[in-house]
C-alpha cells in the first residue's frame, strides 16, 4: 500500500502540465489560442506580400543575346513616291566601289606608273590628275619618270602632290623631269600602307554617313503625308542598307590589310 502511494505521488512532468491545463478556465485557454491564431495569420500575410524576383539564368541570357533583329525588306516600287530607295542603294554602293578603286590605285606593295595617274595636283586651273599634265613611264623596276615638259609651270606642284600622296615617295627633279624612286618593301612600309588603308576606309564611312543623312532628310519631308509606321519602316530599311555597306567596307579593308602585310 505504501508502495502504491509513493508511485502515485511521483507524477511525470508531461502529465503534470496536462493536469494544469485542465484546471485553467476555459475562457483563458480559448483567448490564448485565438491570439496565437491571429499572430500566425499576420505572419502569413506579411510573408506573402514579399515580392519574389525571378533571375534569368545564364542559359536564357545567352539564348536572348544570340538572337538577331528582324530585317526589313521593302519593295522600292511601293514607296517610290516617298523616296527612291534604289537611288540611295546606288549611292551607297558607289562609296564601296570608290574605296575598292582607291585601294587598287594607291595602295600597292610594288609602285607602278598607274599608281601615280590619279594623284591630284593643284594648278591655276584647279585640281588635275597627274596623268593629265605629264607623261608617266617606268624607267626601271626601281624608278618611275614623270615628264612635265608639256606643263613645266606645274612641276613644283606635281612634286608636292607626289610627296603628299601618302605612298612614301620622295621625288627628285631634273628640270622638267621628275624622278620617282620606288621604295623598298620593308615591314615599316607595309604597316604604313595598312594605316593609309584604314584612313581611306574611315573617309568612305564618312561619305556613307552623308548618303544616309541625306536620305533621312528627304524622308522627313514626307512625314506630314505619310503614316508614322511607314516612315519608321523606311528609316529602318535605310539604316539597314547603311549597316550592310559598312560590313562590306570592313571586309574590303580586311582583305587589303592581309594583302599588304603578306
Amino acid at each position: 500500500m505504501a508502495l502504491g502511494l509513493k508511485c502515485f505521488r511521483v507524477v511525470h512532468p508531461a502529465f503534470r502540465n496536462y493536469l494544469a491545463a485542465l484546471t485553467r478556465p476555459v475562457s483563458e485557454v480559448t483567448l490564448k489560442t485565438e491570439s496565437e491564431r491571429q499572430r500566425d495569420h499576420r505572419q502569413c500575410i506579411a510573408f506573402s506580400s514579399v515580392p519574389v524576383r525571378h533571375f534569368a539564368t545564364k542559359k536564357a541570357k545567352a539564348k536572348g543575346k544570340g538572337q538577331s533583329q528582324a530585317r526589313v525588306n521593302i519593295n522600292a516600287s511601293l514607296v517610290e513616291d516617298i523616296i527612291n530607295l534604289e537611288e540611295v542603294d546606288e549611292e551607297m554602293k558607289s562609296v564601296t566601289e570608290a574605296l575598292k578603286d582607291n585601294f587598287n590605285k594607291t595602295l600597292n606593295i610594288r609602285t607602278s606608273p598607274g599608281s601615280l595617274d590619279h594623284i591630284a595636283v593643284v594648278t591655276a586651273d584647279g585640281k588635275l590628275a597627274l596623268n593629265q599634265i605629264s607623261q608617266i613611264s617606268m624607267k626601271s623596276p626601281q624608278l618611275i619618270l614623270v615628264n612635265m615638259a608639256s606643263f613645266p609651270e606645274c612641276t613644283a606642284a606635281a612634286i608636292k602632290a607626289i610627296r603628299e600622296s601618302g605612298m612614301n615617295l620622295n621625288p627628285e627633279v631634273e628640270g622638267t623631269l621628275i624622278r620617282v624612286p620606288i621604295p623598298k618593301v620593308t615591314r615599316e612600309h607595309r604597316e604604313m600602307l595598312v594605316k593609309l588603308a584604314k584612313q581611306h576606309t574611315n573617309k568612305a564611312k564618312d561619305s556613307l554617313r552623308r548618303v544616309r543623312s541625306n536620305a533621312m532628310n528627304k524622308l522627313k519631308k514626307s512625314k506630314d503625308k505619310t503614316s508614322e509606321d511607314t516612315i519608321k519602316l523606311i528609316e529602318k530599311q535605310i539604316s539597314q542598307m547603311a549597316d550592310d555597306t559598312v560590313v562590306e567596307l570592313d571586309k574590303h579593308l580586311a582583305v587589303k590589310t592581309k594583302e599588304l602585310l603578306g
